[in-house]
């Protein structure tokens, strides 16, 4: 299929659904994971924020995998990669800091960081083709 086909956003955007519907829903079954890496400088409960993230990765993954929603969905999936890069950075920071992680996992956490700009761009692209 050509690049400027209409569907050619399709695989994409499902991909970044699977994505976001996937770790939406571990929001909810392994809570006390999210809790953890909720930036500490934050008002309010951990948790809190872990459902309301949740609840926001899956409403974002199911406006990605309604074509005609997709393009609003691609911008939101973006604002969203945004939104939770502090619990990113929180997250490295807390294993570069422990004493128990390994060092395979600090690197990862570190290694993991820039990850998320091809996340962003991705999520930009879905937004233009839409």
């Amino acid at each position: 299929m050509a690049d400027n086909a209409p569907d050619s956003g399709r695989r994409p955007a499902l991909a970044l659904a699977a994505l976001l519907f996937s770790s939406g829903v571990l929001h909810f079954v392994m809570p006390k994971t999210y809790d953890s890496i909720v930036p500490r400088a934050l008002p309010g409960r951990a948790r809190d924020y872990t459902y309301a993230s949740g609840v926001a990765e899956l409403g974002v993954a199911a406006t990605l995998a309604v074509p005609r929603t997709r393009g609003l969905g691609g911008r939101l999936a973006a604002l969203l990669f945004i939104a939770v890069f502090p619990a990113n950075i929180q997250f490295t920071a807390d294993m570069l800091a422990s004493k128990k992680a390994s060092r395979l996992v600090k690197v990862g956490s570190v290694l993991r960081l820039p990850l998320q700009i091809p996340l962003i761009t991705q999520s930009l692209k879905v937004g233009r083709k839409g």
